[in-house]
């Protein structure tokens, strides 16, 4: 949805409902955070509604997103992942779910993840007010995140896709002005 979030480009009722009531809202829970970073790793290079069509059988083919879990897979789990019609069947894309489990984990015996995290935004969302051609695919806080990922030994993580998962998970709100979600999800910044 990077882009606006502009529900118009689509009537698609799962897309409008990611769109109405998911993408933007504010997210601090850790694991879904995690969740969701994979899932915009997954999606790099492919449409989003091809992931929110598929993203009930991924929480299936990834335990639910359980990092303590995946963080434990090894060839085994990536035939399985490969042979899974129901997911994104990527090699480099399972493989590096499976090491990113791992640098959550190690993030979180540390602290937070969702703090280390929303560190790049101060800790609350940004509200931009952008309306329409104006949306960068990136900034300078994306790339930092981005940079900060990778130091840890994140993969698929580069700064568009972090900036992808930063509007998703509300740490910018970049829906348009004129959304009609714009103010409520500013309201829950």
């Amino acid at each position: 949805m990077a882009g606006g979030a502009n529900r118009a480009v689509t009537t698609d009722p799962l897309y409008v409902a990611y769109h109405d009531h998911e993408w933007g809202v504010p997210e601090w829970d850790s694991r879904a955070l995690w969740e969701k970073l994979v899932l915009d790793g997954f999606q790099a290079g492919l449409a989003w509604i091809t992931i929110l069509r598929k993203r009930e059988a991924f929480r299936a083919a990834f335990a639910g997103f359980d990092p303590a879990v995946v963080a434990t897979w090894g060839e085994p789990e990536v035939q399985r992942l490969l042979a899974d019609p129901g997911i994104v069947r990527h090699r480099g894309k399972i493989e590096a779910t499976i090491g990113n489990a791992k640098a959550y984990l190690r993030i979180e015996e540390r602290g937070s993840f969702s703090e280390f995290l929303w560190q790049h935004v101060g800790g609350h969302p940004v509200q931009n007010r952008f309306t329409g051609g104006d949306i960068p695919t990136e900034t300078p806080e994306a790339r930092a995140m981005s940079k900060a990922l990778k130091a840890e030994g994140f993969k698929f993580c580069g700064p568009t896709i972090v900036y992808a998962f930063m509007q998703a998970t509300g740490m910018v709100n970049d829906h348009v002005v004129t959304c009609h979600v714009h103010d409520r999800v500013a309201a829950l910044g």
